[in-house]
């Protein structure tokens, strides 16, 4: 049995929206364990890099490949991505009328449609955690959540649903300290930060536009997107404290170090 010591590769990678190329001359390489930051101005295509790793139809890649766990997802739909063990925290997701939360938790745990919706001892804790009572599980998901509930939703969703690697999408978006917080330590619990290095499997990519999550999540390397292209990368917090002193234009002049 061969180790896959990358638990996502990503090269030469170029993506096109609508006929326009966003993304161009990608490399990213991401071990079992590690967490990077993905970081850059609004417009520089995060966003976009975050929907080709998922498969949106709409996100065209037009040259290079993505590798998971060793096998090329590049052509995978987003459902078999999903069921590969790629999980997301999105910023503004959906309202998704006539689904429970407490449906879509039953089915993420349990890997398909359950025969009832009780939910095990375990996931009624996390449940309890996250500040939610079953009152609020028969809502429908994200209509009329408020920004912090969506966010505690979407961390929710994620620890049921157990994936290996998992993309959070502006986490500290909107969210006052105290959810901040909250969020962050099940952001570790899903990143196995509560283990020892040398024992953690899950791995994460975190877009964050201040940094202001990586007060209470530590990442193991910072990536700077300009442009469409991955214009540095090194130690995240050397890195924000020079986005802080020149803005996003000093980090052209960065080497890269992939």
């Amino acid at each position: 049995m061969v180790v896959v010591k990358l638990l996502l590769e990503i090269n030469d990678l170029a993506v096109e929206v609508n006929g326009k190329e966003i993304l161009s001359d990608i490399d990213l390489n991401i071990g079992k364990g590690e967490t990077h930051v993905l970081l850059g101005p609004n417009g520089s295509g995060k966003s976009t890099l975050f929907m080709a790793i998922l498969g949106f139809p709409k996100y065209k890649v037009t040259r290079g490949e993505i590798i998971f766990k060793g096998e090329d997802i590049t052509n995978y739909t987003t459902t078999e991505r999903v069921k590969a063990g790629i999980g997301v925290s999105f910023q503004n997701p959906p309202a998704i009328r006539g689904v429970k939360l407490r449906s879509i938790l039953q089915m993420e745990s349990m890997g398909g449609i359950p025969e009832n919706e009780e939910l095990n001892p375990e996931m009624m804790e996390l449940v309890t955690k996250l500040k939610f009572d079953e009152r609020f599980l028969e809502r429908d998901i994200n209509l009329g959540f408020s920004g912090g509930e969506i966010k505690r939703s979407e961390i929710l969703q994620l620890l049921a649903q157990k994936p290996d690697f998992i993309m959070f999408d502006e986490p500290d978006s909107g969210v006052d300290i105290e959810n901040v917080e909250l969020l962050a330590e099940e952001i570790n619990v899903l990143l196995d930060k509560d283990k020892k290095p040398g024992m953690r499997e899950k791995s994460g990519l975190l877009i964050t536009h201040l940094g202001y999550i990586l007060n209470f999540v530590n990442a193991d390397t910072a990536n700077v997107l300009m442009e469409g292209k991955i214009a540095c990368s090194g130690n995240p917090a050397e890195i924000l404290e020079d986005i802080r002193k020149e803005g996003f234009k000093g980090c052209v002049e960065c080497c890269r170090v992939h």
